[in-house]
């Protein structure tokens, strides 16, 4: 018990394992109790050790022989270890075979590689004031018999538990005892420990060789100098001097016994935290110190680098979004860890550079002419963030004025008095999607896990990016498919997926919201859109949709129109195509039907107007057929008593005595009847140039002495009017015609000129040759309006400003005109003059050399 109390607790057996007590001799009685326990409960192992929080000593162990199976050692602490030290109570396993809580068990070390556990249990030892000592271990295997755990076999290893715990406690008090005295030195020296000893006035009088390489100073160099001047940092001396003066009034320490965390300073100077646990002895009178110190930086670090990880952790947690989880992050690991400043940058989405988005400062340190207000761009490769983002490693520069890289923003960073600058990339998969910064105004060497805990923080927020980014994609995926819908829903159409496994079974992926006006009624949800269609269809559309299916099943687009019975009874024409795509090895069709019922219907009208159409147009054709022969015969019934009453009026003009009334009437006879004569040859003209009867007497001729002449007849007619008849004819331009046929033509068209346009306007005829002979006939009359040149070629056509002005025609000039142009092989034109007026331009094939 005394070895126990002297040391107790949270890490007493830490602390007698560092004086050395596994060199302590055997305990016989012990270990035959335990090899006396292993035989009754015919268990594979018993043992006996001590624990607490952080250690596991193995002080005896046997075997179902009772022989020795494992040596007394030391183990790190296990979850088993805490179990016991934490509850206190023993923890049975009736089948440890699916329970791995047995694993911490050092005991479990003495079992056969190839044997299974298939029990375990473990009681716990303590002391008389119930204060936790250690634990009795009981493990079974498949190689023996398992003897499970009945009430019988429980009280049978608590008895023996129970007998263990007072021999536990004799150990410890008999180690205690044979390491006094001459031992205690050679425990001090093997000790991982620092151990220094000083006296009332804080004189060194002890000093182990783990106190040499903890603070640099020799044995011979220590011992007898004041302890302040080699371990105590100058700004905690005064302290330690009034606590030697409290001691050495009162006699006694309020620190002894406790496990203290301080600051020491080694030889070099360097401060670094260490542990202590302190006993104070009174010898002759006086007091003596004894301390035992452990530099716990790595700790530290370790918890340090815990703290950064947790703060990011939650700063991750609670985010709204990607920024504040950069700044969160940033600030969190850069307060951490001590460190000046950090910064979060981010690669652009089109990857042309990268931006500083955050950063953050250490309270009440000026980084301004670093950091800066304005945002900060870098194209790739460039600076620290550049760098890590191309490579997409991390950098470690360990010293910034030392460093042999000219980088961006190195100079700025240097007047701020920074050394150590870390980047590391941020991933999201493969890809870097940003870069994380820090700066610390210390050189700080390159540290191992220092670097694995910010990777493991920029993976953690590559990771969140990844998360938020993966939660955007799904809501906007959501609002799509909502906005789709709604889409959809407005659309008489019906939009469908289907997946096709590979058993060749239909799943249904997307349907549209309604369908009721494609099939007349919804569709049971989860429905075979085909094999729906396929019991539904018209019978004599059933070869066309089987093929249809085919083309689907072979990978191929296909389309097909078919009829249904709809659910409310009604057949419809539907109209359906789909398109089958692969995705990852998955067969999908989308597809999309639509009503063309209404379509067919309208198909089916047009083809009926269209037989009553083409009936109509055959019916007219033969009325326009019998117009025309009726045309012919009355125009040629009517040129014999034209031609006699034109006869007997010129003979009764040749009459001398023929009284002046009736030659007058004679002669309005003769002008009415040659006015007839020239309306039938018209319509007997139009005629045989419909019957492609007529013939061209065509020789070469000149065009501009043929225009030359019809000015020439028409300007007297021209000048009755007070009309200007102006003319541009180019010489020399010759072609191959029929001079009485063109001279019709120019006739027709100078004429009409003449007599549409009002007193005072002007007629224009040019005569001229590109590649055709072109011949040109422009008034400045009454015009025609734009939606009827189209028709001023047709026979007996008259434009409505014809009509209005009351000049007389026929109809037929213009027809006539287009007639001859088209039989030499040429064409004639309307179109409105700029200024009023109409120009009629008539192209047609200009003569070869050889032809002249």
């Amino acid at each position: 018990m005394t070895a126990v109390n002297s040391v107790r607790g949270s890490q007493w057996l830490g602390t007698l394992h560092a004086t050395g007590l596994l060199g302590a001799p055997e305990t016989p009685s012990l270990d035959r109790l335990v090899r006396l326990a292993a035989r009754l409960l015919d268990a594979a192992v018993v043992s006996v050790s001590l624990i607490d929080h952080d250690h596991w000593l193995l002080i005896s162990a046997a075997g179902r022989a009772g022989r020795p199976v494992l040596r007394r050692q030391d183990f790190p602490p296990s979850p088993l270890c805490q179990h016991l030290v934490t509850t206190g109570v023993p923890l049975i396993i009736a089948d440890a075979r699916g329970d791995r809580r047995w694993k911490g068990d050092p005991a479990a070390q003495a079992v056969d590689r190839e044997a299974e556990v298939t029990a375990y249990a473990a009681f716990p030892l303590r002391t008389a004031d119930g204060e936790m000592l250690g634990a009795m271990s009981v493990i079974d295997t498949a190689a023996g018999a398992p003897g499970g755990w009945d009430r019988e076999r429980t009280e049978t290893a608590e008895g023996f538990a129970a007998a263990a715990e007072s021999q536990a406690t004799l150990w410890l008090a008999h180690a205690e005892a044979l390491l006094a005295g001459a031992r205690l030195q050679m425990i001090l020296e093997r000790t991982p420990y620092a151990f220094v000893s000083i006296d009332a006035t804080g004189t060194v009088t002890a000093w182990n060789a783990a106190a040499e390489r903890l603070f640099g100073w020799s044995s011979e160099e220590a011992v007898g100098q004041d302890v302040a001047d080699l371990i105590i940092p100058p700004s905690l001396r005064q302290a330690h001097y009034e606590g030697l003066r409290r001691v050495r009034e009162s006699g006694r320490s309020i620190l002894a016994g406790q496990r203290l965390e301080l600051t020491a300073v080694d030889r070099k100077g360097r401060e670094f935290p260490i542990e202590m646990v302190l006993q104070v002895n009174t010898e002759h009178g006086e007091s003596v110190f004894h301390a035992f110190l452990n530099d716990i930086s790595m700790r530290r670090r370790a918890e340090t680098l815990r703290e950064a990880q947790h703060a990011v952790a939650r700063v991750l947690a609670d985010a709204a979004s990607t920024a504040q989880a950069a700044v969160g992050t940033v600030t969190a690991v850069t307060g951490a860890l001590g460190w000046a400043c950090g910064e979060y940058w981010r690669v652009e989405p089109d990857e042309t550079g990268i931006t500083r988005v955050c950063s953050w400062t250490r309270p009440g340190l000026d980084l301004s002419g670093f950091t800066g207000d304005q945002p900060v761009s870098l194209p790739p490769g460039q600076g620290l963030p550049g760098l890590v983002w191309v490579t997409g490693r991390d950098a470690w520069i360990r010293d910034l004025p030392t460093d042999p890289k000219n980088f961006t923003r190195r100079h700025s960073a240097l007047q701020a008095g920074l050394h150590t600058a870390i980047g590391l990339p941020v991933h999201s998969g493969r890809q870097v999607v940003g870069v994380l910064t820090f700066f610390a105004e210390t050189v700080e060497e390159p540290d191992e896990d220092l670097v694995a805990t910010l990777d493991g923080i920029s993976a953690h927020l590559g990771r969140y990016k990844e998360r938020r980014r993966a939660e955007e994609l799904t809501l906007a995926l959501t609002a799509s498919r909502r906005h789709l819908d709604r889409v959809i829903g407005q659309l008489s159409d019906f939009v469908w997926t289907i997946e096709v496994t590979a058993e060749h079974r239909i799943l249904p992926v997307y349907t549209s919201p309604d369908s009721t006006g494609v099939f007349g009624g919804a569709i049971p949800r989860g429905a075979d859109i085909l094999q729906l269609i396929g019991e539904h269809i018209h019978p004599d559309d059933i070869p066309a949709f089987e093929t249809y299916r085919a083309t689907l099943a072979a990978g191929e687009p296909a389309e097909v129109e078919f009829r249904i019975t709809g659910a409310d009874g009604i057949v419809r024409w539907i109209w359906t195509r789909a398109m089958p795509r692969r995705e990852d090895e998955r067969l999908f069709i989308d597809g999309i039907s639509t009503n063309v019922t209404e379509r067919h219907q309208l198909l089916e009208e047009r083809e009926r107007l269209l037989a009553q159409e083409q009936e109509q147009v055959r019916r007219l054709r033969e009325l326009d057929r019998m117009k025309d022969e009726l045309v012919a015969m009355v125009s040629h019934e009517l040129r014999s008593p034209i031609g006699a009453i034109r006869g007997y009026a010129e003979m009764l003009l040749d009459e001398p005595g023929l009284p002046d009334e009736h030659r007058m009437f004679v002669d309005v006879i003769d002008r009415k009847s040659a006015h007839l004569q020239r309306l039938v040859d018209d319509l007997l003209d139009l005629a045989r140039f419909d019957a492609g009867h007529i013939n061209l007497d065509s020789r070469p001729m000149s065009l501009s002495e043929l225009a030359c002449q019809a000015a020439d007849d028409h300007r007297p007619s021209a000048e009755a009017k007070n009309l200007v008849l102006d003319t541009d004819l180019v010489a020399g331009v010759t072609l191959r015609a029929d001079p009485v046929r063109l001279r019709q033509v120019l006739d027709n068209l100078l004429s009409n000129a003449i007599r549409y346009t009002p007193p005072g306007g002007t007629v224009f005829l040019t005569v001229g040759c590109d590649d055709e002979a072109v011949v040109t006939v422009a008034d400045t009359g009454i015009g025609v309006p734009a939606e009827q040149y189209p028709q001023l070629f047709d026979r007996f056509f008259r434009a409505s400003t014809a009509l209005a002005s009351g000049v007389k025609g026929t109809g037929l000039g213009l027809a006539i005109t287009r007639a001859i142009v088209e039989a030499h092989g040429g064409t004639v034109t309307a179109q409105p003059r700029e200024g009023g007026g109409t120009v009629f331009t008539v192209r047609l094939p200009a003569a070869s050399p050889e032809e002249t």
